[in-house]
C-alpha cells in the first residue's frame, strides 16, 4: 500500500509517498480500515519538524496523520461496534499512521460517519473537534453556561474553529481572535465579535471572560488572570505546565480564577456526539483545502502558512 512518511526531520520536503507493507489482519477489538481521508494537525507539523522527537523514537520512518475517515474492511473477533462496510472516522494514537491507505485501530477510537457527511469532512473532525469539545464541556465545565462570556484565542485554527461553534451552541457570548483577513470566516462560525490579535493585546484590554480557551497553548495563568472573571478558567492545550500543578492548590482552596489543561482522549462517544451535531446541521467541519496523498508535502506547506480551518489529505 501507499503511505506518506518521513525518515528525517525538516521542512515539508522530507515527507514522501512510498510503498510500504500492508498492516497485519486485525485481532481482538481492532478493525482494519481502508482510509479515504486524513487531516493535518499542528501535531503532525511539529513531529515532522522534530519538535516532538520523543514521540518518534523507534518509529522512523514515521507515518503522520492522527485523523482518518474510511471504510471498515475487516474486524477482529472481539469487535462489537462495527462490521465490514461501515463508514467510520477515528482518532489514532501517538503512533500516527493516518496518511496510509490502510490502518488497523481499536474500535473504541472510532465512530460512525454521520449520514450526509463526506469522508473529507469526517476526516477534519476527530482531533480538533474532540479537543474543543473536551476543553469546553470537560475542563471549562460549569463556567460554560448560557450567557457565559467565552474568549477563543486562535479562532480560525482547527481547534478554535470548532470551539467557536460549540461555545455558541452552549449559549455563550463568543469573542475570538484571528488575523484581520480571517475575520469574516470566524464570524461565519458564530463568533459575536472577532478581535485582531496582531493589532492589540487582547488579554490586556481590561475585559473579563468566564472562559479563555488558549488553543495555541502559549499563555500562563499569571498572564491571563487579569482577563478572567473571579471564578473564570483558562483552558490550555498545553497539559504539562507549572500552572496545572498550581491550579490544583487553587481548586482545593476554592478561590480565584483557575487553570485547566485538555489532554485529548479518543472517546468514541464524544466523537459520536460531534457526528450527531454535524448530521443535525449544528456543527460544520471547516475544511480550508483538500490535497491528494501524492501532494502530502504541499498539504503540510499550506497548513504551515496559517489557514482558516482544516487542511485535509484525500488518501483515495
Amino acid at each position: 500500500m501507499l503511505a506518506a512518511r518521513f525518515s528525517r526531520f525538516g521542512d515539508p520536503s522530507v515527507l514522501t509517498v512510498e510503498e510500504v507493507a500492508d498492516p497485519r489482519p486485525p485481532t481482538g477489538d481492532r478493525v482494519l480500515v481502508q482510509v479515504e481521508a486524513s487531516s493535518v494537525n499542528g501535531t503532525d507539523l511539529g513531529l515532522r519538524r522534530g519538535e516532538l522527537k520523543v514521540a518518534t523514537v523507534g518509529r522512523m520512518p514515521f507515518t503522520p496523520g492522527f485523523d482518518l475517515a474510511g471504510t471498515v474492511l475487516s474486524c477482529g473477533p472481539a469487535v462489537t461496534a462495527f462490521r465490514p462496510g461501515d463508514r467510520v472516522m477515528a482518532l489514532l494514537p501517538h503512533s500516527g499512521g493516518g496518511l496510509a491507505e490502510r490502518v488497523v485501530l481499536r474500535q473504541g477510537r472510532a465512530a460512525l460517519v454521520p449520514e450526509g457527511c463526506s469522508s473529507v469532512q469526517a476526516a477534519a473532525l476527530p482531533l480538533a473537534g474532540l479537543t474543543a469539545l473536551q476543553a469546553l464541556q470537560g475542563i471549562a465545565g460549569a463556567a460554560l453556561r448560557p450567557s457565559a462570556r467565552v474568549l477563543v484565542l486562535g479562532g480560525a485554527g482547527g481547534i478554535g474553529s470548532y470551539a467557536v461553534q460549540l461555545a455558541r451552541l452552549a449559549g455563550a457570548h463568543v469573542t475570538a481572535t484571528a488575523r484581520a483577513s480571517q475575520r469574516s470566516f470566524v464570524a461565519g462560525l458564530g463568533a459575536d465579535e472577532v478581535l485582531d490579535h496582531r493589532a492589540q493585546d487582547v488579554l490586556a484590554l481590561g475585559r473579563r471572560w468566564d472562559v479563555v480557551l488558549d488553543t495555541p497553548g502559549r499563555h500562563t495563568l499569571a498572564v491571563a488572570q487579569a482577563a478572567l472573571a473571579p471564578d473564570g478558567v483558562l483552558v490550555s492545550t498545553r497539559p504539562l505546565t507549572l500552572d496545572l500543578l498550581r491550579s490544583r492548590t487553587t481548586a482545593r482552596l476554592g478561590s480565584g480564577p483557575r487553570y485547566g489543561a485538555v489532554m485529548t482522549r479518543a472517546r468514541s462517544q464524544d466523537l459520536a456526539q460531534l457526528g450527531s451535531l454535524v448530521q443535525r446541521g449544528l456543527l460544520r467541519p471547516p475544511v480550508d483545502r483538500t490535497f491528494p496523498l501524492a501532494q502530502a508535502a504541499d498539504a503540510h506547506r499550506h497548513a504551515e502558512a496559517g489557514v482558516a480551518g482544516k487542511v485535509v489529505i484525500a488518501v483515495r
